[in-house]
């Protein structure tokens, strides 16, 4: 709890740096031999028409920034919105054609180079976290526990797997922590630039997604919160000093002078209200709001920005089918309250969960750190599960991306405090969960959104391999959580490899034209492989395994041929190849 805190030892910041450059490596070279997923071309191609024409009327249901960014980077590559019926259409309103424009664009020359420089952008957002988490990190709970977290960070497939796609759930976390820590920095020291900032932060972080919107709230209870601690804390009431670190010691001393220090904190707690600090917090947080709007007006390039912004959240999910089915463990609903509970304990990692959960406990029983410091780590992630939950419609893990980063400064405080213990047996503990997190980070490479832990293998333990139960996943989830049609590089690839000239039959799951990949092939609608297929050489994707066999076992109907057929082969953990003869 620190104002200007002081450096992290220069080895800190290096080892933090030597991570990030470590994730910064893998997700590029991932990101190269993944094809465009099923969001990507829509977002492509809204980003660019911002960009070039200032026209605000492609994809509305996302706000722009983070397309924004990638339209930056094609528009600095030289690419320009194609010309032709589909882009005035797109230009016009309608949305429909965004996925054909963008297919356009990516193909308009050099698909892998095209699709580069959109994600370029997305890369850099995404270290920007990892860099945010570090610095806000060592403000709450220590540098070396924010060095752990950063760990985790770098290492965790599911970060990794969105981590360079144009599209905006890492974006949106990115944007979170940017406005937490601003306001954790405006409540030690409140001033007009901090405030300023916050504001900033905040815009970013309402155009970055439409989710952020349950931010609001949580800092306006924040703001409360911090006016209603500051006189029973010693450390918020230090006047203009700087409030310590959660390395150093505490300012009051030991012993009797730390009892006598906290006593008189409590003692001061009882002291008559002063309302016109609420009153000024009420303000602060009613300032920040007026610049966030100035910054969505912004962001759309002062073309109605409020009056788009609301637009665009009255069609969030509005072209959802109410009537689709989603799959979880065999089950077949239009929605599990339980989802995205099950998504985290299936896909994260084992050590990421079990140092999270150890890093939570820690944080509530055990340990001294201050009820503010709690507040900001335990309270944003909270908020926005239940919101996640009880809102966001159940297509991957994705949409809690937001909340991932709080879990590894969870995880961080364990692993410090496990290696910091000087105990061999919880050090070598620490040690044994940070190498099973880099085997499934090595493991699932290059495939990091198909990833699933070792808990979903739990009926089938012979499937547990050095990528986790990641060949269990299709028992457990589908759409984005297994494919999303980003295997059409790999498979490619492997017909060349293994079937060349030979004609697959592909039931793809994804937005992207797969004629661009240029290998023989033939569209299977997925609802048509319900029955046993004809003769043939058949490429089908994961979602389409797990959706399809999720509805032949509710509805009893036809032989569930996929779950009985051993597959010739698994490309890219999302493609299931079967070579019916």
């Amino acid at each position: 709890m620190m104002d200007r805190p002081n450096p992290a030892p220069g080895r800190l910041w290096l080892a933090a740096c030597a991570l990030l450059a470590v994730f910064l490596v893998q997700i590029f070279f991932a990101s190269r031999v993944k094809s465009p997923v099923g969001d990507e071309p829509g977002h492509i191609s809204a980003g660019l028409s911002y960009v070039e024409t200032g026209i605000f009327r492609a994809n509305l249901q996302h706000p722009p920034l983070i397309k924004e960014l990638s339209g930056l980077g094609l528009k600095l590559s030289g690419l320009h919105m194609p010309a032709g019926a589909a882009t005035r259409e797109l230009l016009s309103g309608n949305s429909s054609y965004q996925w054909e424009v963008g297919n356009q664009i990516l193909t308009a020359g050099d698909l892998d180079r095209n699709l580069l420089r959109a994600r370029l952008p997305m890369m850099a957002v995404a270290v920007l976290l990892g860099v945010l988490v570090f610095v806000w990190g060592r403000e709450l709970v220590g540098a070396g526990a924010a060095l752990g977290a950063v760990f985790l960070f770098s290492f965790d497939p599911t970060l990794m797997a969105h981590s360079y796609l144009v599209t905006t759930d890492v974006g949106c976390a990115t944007f979170t922590i940017l406005l937490l820590l601003a306001v954790w920095k405006y409540v030690q020291r409140p001033g007009l630039t901090r405030l300023a900032l916050c504001g900033l932060a905040m815009g970013a972080a309402l155009t970055a997604k439409f989710s952020a919107i349950f931010l609001l709230p949580v800092v306006g209870v924040l703001l409360l919160a911090a006016v209603w601690i500051s006189p029973r804390s010693p450390a918020l009431a230090a006047g203009g000093q700087r409030a310590p670190s959660p390395d150093d010691r505490c300012p009051c001393g030991s012993g009797r002078k730390y009892k006598n220090c906290h006593q008189a904190a409590r003692q001061g707690g009882r002291r008559a209200i002063d309302y016109r600090l609420y009153l000024r917090a009420v303000g602060a947080f009613g300032a920040m709001l007026a610049l966030a709007l100035v910054v969505v007006e912004a962001v759309y390039g002062f073309r109605g920005g409020i009056g788009l912004y609301v637009q665009g959240l009255r069609l969030v999910n509005a072209d959802r089918d109410p009537n689709h089915l989603v799959f979880l463990a065999g089950q077949m609903e239009p929605k599990f309250l339980s989802y995205f509970a099950v998504a985290y304990l299936l896909k994260e990692p084992v050590a990421v969960i079990l140092l999270g959960g150890y890093g939570v406990f820690l944080l509530l029983w055990k340990s001294d750190l201050g009820i503010l410091p709690k507040l900001f780590l335990l309270l944003p992630p909270a908020v926005l599960f239940v919101a996640y939950t009880i809102f966001a419609a159940n297509l991957g893990i994705r949409y809690i991306i937001p909340v991932l980063p709080f879990a590894y400064l969870a995880g961080g405080v364990a692993l410090a405090r496990l290696w910091g213990s000087g105990s061999t047996a919880k050090r070598v503990t620490a040690g044994a969960l940070c190498a099973w997190l880099l085997v499934a980070a090595a493991g699932i490479y290059p495939d990091h959104l198909s990833y699933f832990n070792e808990f979903a293998c739990v009926a089938e333990p012979g499937q547990i391999g050095l990528d986790g139960g990641s060949r269990c996943g299709t028992l457990w989830l589908d759409d984005s959580n297994v494919d999303w049609g980003q295997g059409l590089k790999q498979l490619k690839a492997w017909l060349a490899e293994h079937a060349k000239g030979r004609t697959v039959r592909l039931g793809y799951f994804g937005s992207f034209a797969p004629e661009a990949y240029g290998f023989p092939m033939e569209k299977v609608n997925p609802l048509q492989l319900a029955e046993p297929p004809s003769p043939g050489l058949y490429a089908v994707s994961a979602h389409t395994v797990a959706y399809v066999s999720g509805l032949i076992e509710k509805y009893h109907e036809g032989s569930n041929w996929m779950r009985t057929t051993q597959p010739t082969a698994i490309v890219g953990h999302a493609l299931y190849i079967y070579d019916i003869k």
